[in-house]
């Protein structure tokens, strides 16, 4: 039988052709190649974990072809790591989870279609997992400082601020393929790029839930970030999502997660030009072997 093509997806955005060509690798390999594990659900629970010890690379393209206050389509390409290290190669006696975050973004350049495309601001975490939560099967807690360092090669696409302050995790495992939890972070700024550029200090809260249905599948809105400006008048965002992935288990490579969501923001305050629908498109390479215990 002739496999069908793929559909046009790069149409999306000039830079979005390396990122769709990477995902429609990993989900055509050969079913044969496929081993069928009971690790599978444990897995799809650890690639949408941001607590988790198992080490990936993540790559995400997320495109916004509808937007409040503008006509333009805008783009963020995500590339993400997740580095765990335990305490005998950490600073502190609790393992450790290093979390930097890299984007290409399409910004709007007015409330026309046209647009411009740059480096964004570099984002990292450096959490360490609460060692008292072995009290409470399934329960983990972590905590630690958030940055936000400004790398935007342009104004528009980044908060042009230095940016640092507490983040927080608490995820629940103990029901069998489920995953409940939530991330919080509140970066801070204390020193700007330019003069005329406002103080910040924004609450992102980011809900999670998953279940695994079966046969590597899972359901998940586990995407999505609540925003809270402390400021006056700062914005609030509070965008929802829903989405289906898939696990590949292949005997002696890396496993590989891929999932399509959606997402529409259902409250928003004091934002001229926002997100209102949004389609992610991700890929994640995770590597067992490299998992230090």
């Amino acid at each position: 039988m002739t496999r069908r093509p793929w559909p046009p997806l790069v149409g999306w955005h000039r830079g979005l052709g390396p990122a769709v060509a990477l995902m429609c690798l990993a989900v055509s390999a050969p079913a044969q190649e496929e081993v069928d594990t009971s690790s599978t659900a444990e897995l799809a629970r650890e690639f949408s974990d941001p607590l988790t010890t198992l080490p990936q690379l993540f790559l995400q393209n997320v495109y916004t072809p509808s937007s409040y206050g503008t006509d333009a389509h805008t783009n963020r390409v995500i590339v993400r790591a997740i580095v765990p290290r335990i305490p005998k190669f950490s600073l502190l006696p609790f393992v450790q989870l290093i979390r930097p975050t890299f984007q290409l973004v399409t910004v709007p350049t007015g409330k026309g279609g046209g647009t411009r495309t740059e480096l964004g601001d570099v984002q990292l975490f450096d959490f360490a997992v609460l060692p008292w939560t072995k009290r409470i099967p399934g329960l983990y807690l972590a905590a630690g400082p958030v940055f936000v360092f400004p790398t935007a090669t342009h104004e528009t696409a980044g908060q042009r601020a230095w940016q640092v302050g507490p983040g927080f995790g608490a995820l629940y495992k103990g029901i069998p393929g489920v995953l409940l939890g939530l991330l919080v972070q509140n970066p801070i700024s204390f020193a700007y790029t330019s003069r005329d550029r406002d103080a910040l200090s924004t609450l992102l809260v980011q809900p999670l839930f998953l279940t695994y249905i079966g046969k590597g599948f899972y359901v998940k809105s586990a995407d999505s970030t609540w925003s809270f400006g402390w400021h006056e008048d700062a914005p609030t965002l509070v965008p929802l999502s829903f989405g289906i992935g898939h696990v590949t288990v292949r005997e002696g490579r890396p496993p590989i997660n891929v999932f399509l969501s959606g997402e529409w923001t259902a409250y928003r305050k004091s934002a001229p030009i926002a997100p209102q629908t949004t389609v992610r498109l991700g890929m994640t390479v995770a590597f067992p072997q490299l998992r230090p215990w």
